[in-house]
């Protein structure tokens, strides 16, 4: 990066903290881009620097304070980058064969896996989520097993120790998951404890692990954790993400798609 880049990109730096400390509420990316003439694009990479140093928490296409954003719940999330989902459980779904074992984390993206699938032939799929177990139950082309557990109204996932230990009887072929924020230093996260731990259970008992996050889940750590960048193969994500985020995953040794 040149001098005069670097000074540019230092002001709109400092442009952007300063109207989120002036605002009662998460600005819209979209609007950040629109106050300083950038691409929202510009802004998604700007907002990743700035919550790497606890500048700033990023949230579903906002930008706050930091620990300003609480979990959005499901039927909420639902709504937010349809076309993005649609593409990326797409492309997940060709990574799925007649006959595989299939676990599916809880989560709008991985719902959209879920109907990706639901034709495919001999399919056995785990899950934690009350959302795709709803969805699948009715295939007979599909052999279906929820893990049981504690169920969480905002996320429509069960989870905890009994959830766990169902999860941990299978050998799986692999697990696509979807995640609250995934980071190369920080891994892969989410906003409940006992969902990491569930969501950590299918990770570990898959011979191979996709994520699937649209951009604004990339260089975002959520308060738990479910597993190391390392534990993954691939992260399919959408094509607003950039080469610096894609470089630096695939530095860390994990393919990503973009679609």
């Amino acid at each position: 990066m040149t001098e005069p880049e670097a000074t540019h990109r230092d002001e709109r730096l400092r442009a952007i903290v300063e109207m989120v400390e002036a605002s009662e509420r998460p600005l819209a990316v979209e609007w950040l881009a629109e106050r300083l003439s950038v691409a929202a694009a510009t802004i998604r990479r700007d907002t990743a620097v700035l919550e790497r140093q606890g500048a700033v928490a990023r949230s579903w296409g906002r930008v706050g304070r930091p620990g300003g954003f609480v979990e959005q719940p499901i039927g909420e999330r639902a709504s937010q980058h349809p076309a993005e989902k649609k593409r990326i459980a797409e492309a997940a779904a060709k990574l799925v064969s007649d006959g595989s074992l299939v676990g599916l984390t809880g989560g709008t993206t991985t719902l959209a896996v879920a109907r990706a699938i639901a034709d495919r032939r001999r399919l056995t799929v785990v899950t934690n989520s009350l959302s795709i177990g709803m969805l699948l139950a009715s295939r007979s082309n599909i052999r279906l097993i929820l893990s049981g557990g504690e169920a969480r109204n905002a996320s429509f996932e069960l989870s905890g120790p009994l959830s766990v230990s169902a999860i941990e009887a299978f050998n799986l072929d692999i697990a696509i998951v979807g995640v609250d924020g995934v980071d190369v230093r920080t891994g892969c996260t989410t906003y409940d404890h006992a969902e990491a731990m569930t969501n950590a259970a299918l990770v570990q008992r898959a011979a191979k692990t996709v994520v699937v996050a649209d951009t604004s889940k990339l260089g975002r750590t959520g308060f738990a954790r479910i597993c190391d960048v390392s534990d993954v193969e691939t992260i399919i994500t959408d094509d607003a993400t950039s080469d610096e985020q894609v470089a630096e995953f695939v530095t860390a040794g994990v393919a990503v798609t973009r679609v």
